[in-house]
């Protein structure tokens, strides 16, 4: 189960004196999106300038306006990269798994029999069904994109599919199988945050998950039938030539696979798996495309090291099979370092808090609860009454309260990811910022916990800093806006979520008397007899 090193900050935990404004709070903000913006559009920097900038402005702005000691900001560095360890490691590990497994065979033997059995127009729905059944076995999205989906994106372009519509077909497979997996973490922590059993939680997303993949699955089909053309005469036979001319492919190339799925499917962690596929990797390499001799020992593992650059004589077949190996991932790995270290100082300073904070009142007030009056161990207090606001009419001619809360946790869970660059916490601060709000309304856990996760793990990909998004775009070889627009389930998840909360949909409520249970306990707390 997916766990936190640490626990964020909540708007209750910051005393008056340290709790910024709304104000402070959204100068490191908005200054952080518009050094961005101009960074990577207009002056065409690399994300690590403007993020660095970022992190100057917040420090600046958390030691000398908000009053924050630099010790604590040193401590949330620390602790968002803490928390982001995982994937540190996972990038550094992913990286020597491909070059392994590009030398030992795997993936151009992968490439080889998926040109053979494929062709454009079935490719993209058959790529989203094939990664969608690998993530839903070993309960890790990035673990199927690094691996088959490396190869998946080499099949495509062999069969003239264009690049970012098989990183989007990929995407949404494995973010779909992520989902609905026992062995996920962040579906693990989605569960966790909420107070919800993990298999009431599993069954909450399935059919909003199926129905984003059915339809998404109709929207490939089409660009397989128009977006792509015949594939021109001799191609595939000129690329599988180059292959089996450099290659060795056999079945024993398999053995890398076998090893990594295999330990997934039995419940090893990421980590040791991708590890054990590298050296099972490193053994195919020597034993099956040699030589078997010191030379090829040292060989396979300066694969490991730096990658591969194979010499097939096709120029498109050389560029499908070049890897970094561990030096090669020194450039993602860095911008995810950096956008971890915004995150924790984003975090530590409280803006992170202040702004779900303030969300939660819009949230509140859109939907037309009442001001709180006090706030007895929650950030937003506790009521059910129902006065009338400015918008309140307005609002209930086209939805209903419940309506306005499932949308506002599904734009918090994308703030965090854009924000904080991490999808952990698009599902931990919401998770624990609006948990009161749905017990006011009667709602089930299971709500919570569903549109945390529709909403916040599909999301991160879409962000071109989140380490989701920096992760998928260079594994994958195809930039983040590039793939974005075929990436169908990052944009249907959240939207089928919301349109569960305006019609009332598998909204599930709890029991009259379970509901009289909370609101009694409320009362107690409140101090109220109304």
């Amino acid at each position: 189960m997916a766990t936190l090193s640490f626990e964020p900050l909540t708007y209750d935990d910051l005393s008056e004196a340290e709790r910024p404004t709304l104000l402070q709070a959204l100068v490191p903000v908005v200054g952080m999106l518009a050094f961005l913006s101009v960074g990577a559009i207009i002056l065409e920097l690399d994300a690590h300038i403007p993020l660095l900038w970022g992190m100057v402005l917040t420090g600046l702005v958390g030691r000398y306006w908000i009053g924050v000691p630099w010790e604590r900001m040193y401590e949330g560095v620390v602790d968002g990269l803490r928390m982001g360890m995982q994937a540190i490691l996972i990038i550094f590990i992913i990286y020597a798994l491909i070059a392994t497994w590009t030398g030992a065979g795997t993936i151009p033997a992968l490439i080889y029999y998926g040109l053979e059995l494929l062709n454009p127009t079935i490719f993209l729905p058959v790529a989203a069904l094939l990664a969608t059944g690998v993530a839903f076995a070993v309960g890790s999205s990035w673990t199927t994109a690094g691996t088959l989906g490396v190869a998946f994106v080499g099949i495509g372009a062999g069969l003239g599919v264009p690049e970012p519509m098989t990183a989007g077909a990929v995407l949404t497979g494995a973010y779909t199988g992520d989902k609905i997996s026992p062995l996920s973490d962040t579906t693990n922590l989605a569960a966790a945050v909420t107070n919800t059993d993990l298999y009431t939680h599993i069954r909450t997303m399935r059919v909003g998950t199926g129905i984003a993949l059915l339809l998404s699955l109709v929207g490939y089909s089409y660009l397989g039938l128009a977006a792509t053309g015949d594939i021109p005469v001799g191609r595939v036979a000129e690329i599988q030539s180059a292959i089996t001319g450099a290659y060795s492919v056999t079945p024993l190339v398999f053995l890398p696979l076998l090893v990594t799925f295999g330990l997934a499917l039995r419940g090893y962690p990421a980590l040791p798996s991708l590890l054990a596929g590298v050296f099972a990797g490193v053994f195919t390499q020597i034993f099956v495309q040699g030589p078997l001799s010191v030379e090829g020992f040292v060989g396979a593992w300066d694969v490991v090291q730096n990658g591969t650059g194979p010499e097939t004589g096709l120029a498109l077949a050389n560029d499908l099979l070049s890897t970094g190996g561990f030096i090669g991932s020194s450039w993602t790995i860095t911008v995810v370092v950096a956008a971890l270290a915004l995150g924790g100082l984003l975090e530590r300073t409280g803006c992170l808090a202040v702004i779900a904070h303030h969300l939660g009142r819009g949230i509140v007030w859109l939907g037309e609860y009442e001001t709180p009056r006090i706030e007895p161990g929650s950030s937003f207090g506790r009521t059910l009454a129902r006065p009338v606001n400015a918008v309140g009419d307005a609002v209930d001619s086209l939805t209903d309260r419940v309506a306005v809360l499932i949308a506002g946790t599904a734009v918090s869970a994308f703030g965090m990811n854009v924000l904080a660059a991490e999808q952990y916490m698009s599902i931990v601060v919401p998770g624990l910022s609006l948990r009161g709000l749905y017990d006011d309304e009667g709602l089930e856990s299971r709500n919570l916990s569903r549109a945390v996760e529709a909403a916040g793990t599909t999301t991160s990909a879409l962000v071109p800093w989140n380490a989701g998004g920096v992760y998928m775009a260079t594994v994958l070889g195809v930039p983040t806006l590039a793939y974005a627009p075929y990436y169908f389930l990052g944009f249907l998840s959240p939207l089928i979520l919301v349109t569960m909360g305006v019609t009332g949909w598998r909204i599930t409520r709890r029991a009259e008397e379970t509901q009289a249970g909370v609101v009694g306990a409320a009362k107690s707390v409140v101090g109220t007899d109304d």
